[in-house]
C-alpha cells in the first residue's frame, strides 16, 4: 500500500476541527508535561498540530474517486 499524504487543505481542516474540539474540552491525545504546555502557549491550535505530527488524531479522510466512464 502506498503512503497517503495530506494536502495543505486537509491539514488545515483537520487542525481546525481538532483545535475546536480541544477548546471545547475534549481530552488531549498526547502525553504532555506542564513545561510542554507552556512551550506551546496553552494554544489549542499548537496542540492540534502536535497531535497531527504524532499521527494520533482519529479523523479519517475520504476522497471521492473519479467516475469511470467507458467510451
Amino acid at each position: 500500500m502506498t503512503e497517503q499524504r495530506l494536502t495543505k487543505y486537509e491539514k488545515a481542516r483537520i487542525i481546525g476541527a481538532r483545535a475546536l474540539q480541544i477548546a471545547m474540552g475534549a481530552p488531549i491525545l498526547v502525553k504532555m508535561t506542564k513545561k510542554s504546555y507552556e512551550e506551546l502557549g496553552y494554544n489549542p491550535i499548537n496542540i492540534a498540530k502536535l497531535e497531527l505530527e504524532k499521527n494520533v488524531i482519529p479523523i479519517t479522510i475520504v476522497r471521492p474517486l473519479p467516475l469511470k466512464t467507458e467510451l
